[in-house]
């Protein structure tokens, strides 16, 4: 893969994830961010600052992961465990942060 496949996201902690472009772009508001046809620095830059902290992004592209890996499953062929995964101390926050990026 060429280094144009990779994005970097940033959270506010100083944590630093290099993700698959394809694995951002599952995110509506990161698709928006770095759609090379818009104005946005982060397109040119390729890396997004997020103002969440490290273990929420890390939860964030982890559901997108989830989510490109069975976009072309049933629903009903999907192990529902996912949300077994997410602290509860961190939920709140994991959603706030979900609704901003519309994952």
């Amino acid at each position: 893969m060429a280094d144009t496949d990779f994005v970097l996201l940033e959270s506010s902690d100083g944590y630093t994830f290099s993700v698959p472009r394809r694995i951002a772009m599952a995110s509506q508001t990161l698709r928006s961010m770095l759609d090379e046809d818009s104005a946005f620095q982060e397109a040119k830059d390729k890396t997004v600052r997020l103002e969440y902290r490290g273990i929420i992004l890390l939860k964030v592209i982890e559901y997108l992961q989830y989510k490109v890996q069975y976009a072309d499953f049933a629903s009903s062929d999907i192990r529902e465990d996912f949300q077994d995964r997410i602290d509860p101390y961190i939920a709140l926050e994991l959603l706030t942060a979900a609704d901003y990026l519309e994952t």
